[in-house]
């Protein structure tokens, strides 16, 4: 079952036990996916898992952001709701690496690679993790080891 089909079989059971905030979020899920296929010109087809989670990361990226906006701006209420719709978006995302796994995925780039320059070296890590690792932590990662 796909990334996609599985959100929608959520969204029912979700409806169906009258969770309102994990319907409210899901159906948010869906609008973005529904709205990346309209830019793709791909509205009827199925969407891949890796562009899935492409969304998924970014919707998952969009809810840290406003934990922190809202912790900093005095609102733990509204940080907390934040916080519990990015962990129902990571429930659907592949298991995130470690630093460590990271770091060693980074090696391997470098090891492979003659000139090592710091955009091909990220984009060549981020392209072996296949979203399963944090864009910030490769960038710090990358740049601690080539420096």
């Amino acid at each position: 079952m796909s990334i996609e089909e599985q959100l929608e079989a959520d969204i029912k059971t979700a409806m169906l036990a009258r969770e309102a905030t994990t319907v409210t979020t899901l159906r948010g899920l869906k609008a973005a996916f529904l709205s990346a296929k309209v830019a793709a010109g791909t509205r009827d087809s199925a969407m891949s898992d890796d562009e899935a989670i492409a969304i998924l990361s970014k919707e998952a990226k969009k809810r840290q952001e406003s934990v922190d906006m809202y912790t900093q701006g005095g609102r733990p209420d509204s940080a907390a709701a934040e916080a519990a719709e990015k962990a129902l978006i990571e429930t659907y995302l592949p298991a995130r690496l470690t630093e460590d796994e990271v770091r060693a995925v980074v090696d391997e780039v470098l090891a492979a690679t003659d000139a090592p320059a710091m955009g091909p070296v990220i984009g060549a890590v981020k392209q072996r993790t296949a979203g399963a690792a944090d864009g910030a932590m490769i960038a710090r990662i990358v740049k601690e080891k080539l420096q």
